[in-house]
């Protein structure tokens, strides 16, 4: 969905930028495997984190998601700041214990103190439909397809107004000459992105750091496109 949704203030979060390694050997008494088209949830997850998780679905169905396929709002998917696209993820809703295996298909949220976007079927799967936020844990598995170096890129807003997104983005191109910087609307305002010119992390992340300097109101997200 890569606009966000409504934000939600004040949510404090325990996070961490993806990481992975080479998927663990499984054991002899290895769990049955995934249904099919998912990856491997055998082993133990490269990649775990705590927060907040909110669903989306009407708005944006049977619309291109990030990696190109069509959202279907009742298909087990969601969308992640920086996990590779594709990567299979368990949702476990630590109020009810109730778990969702869903596929990264799409990037987001773009909203204060959310780790994760479910679809409408995989939040109803997991019990975060009705409440329509929930605390979770997010568990990701080793994606074998995945280049782990991954394309990076910032994206920064909501902004009220479009001439607040055109001044950023007005800055970053003055400062950032070789890089990509794009200014568009959403359903929360005007946002801005700039991609590195070799969508290098280390550069993402610098970057990331500078527009805060500037611009404290600003928020910005780093954000993985691959």
């Amino acid at each position: 969905m890569g606009l966000g949704l409504l934000p939600l203030a004040g949510c404090h979060h325990q996070t961490q930028t993806a990481r992975y390694q080479a998927p663990p050997a499984p054991s002899r008494h290895a769990e049955p495997a995934p249904p099919g088209g998912f990856d491997d949830t055998r082993g133990r997850p490269v990649f775990t984190e705590t927060g907040i998780a909110s669903w989306y679905g009407p708005g944006f169905h049977h619309k291109p998601g990030a990696d190109g396929t069509i959202f279907d709002q009742n298909a087990m998917t969601a969308a992640h700041r920086t996990l590779p696209l594709g990567s299979t993820v368990r949702v476990t809703n630590l109020a009810t214990g109730e778990q969702v295996l869903v596929r990264i298909t799409d990037r987001g949220p773009f909203a204060p103190g959310r780790v994760i976007d479910l679809s409408k079927g995989a939040a109803q799967a997991c019990g975060v439909y009705r409440t329509g936020i929930a605390k979770v844990k997010v568990e990701a598995f080793a994606h074998v397809s995945a280049d782990p170096a991954g394309k990076w890129a910032v994206q920064t807003g909501a902004f009220k107004t479009q001439q607040d997104a055109l001044d950023l983005k007005a800055a970053l191109m003055a400062r950032y000459r070789g890089a990509r910087v794009t200014e568009f609307s959403g359903p929360t305002g005007y946002w801005v992105r700039i991609d590195p010119a070799l969508h290098d992390r280390k550069e993402a992340e610098a970057m990331l750091e500078w527009i805060g300097k500037p611009d404290a109101q600003a928020m910005g997200y780093l954000v993985r496109l691959d």
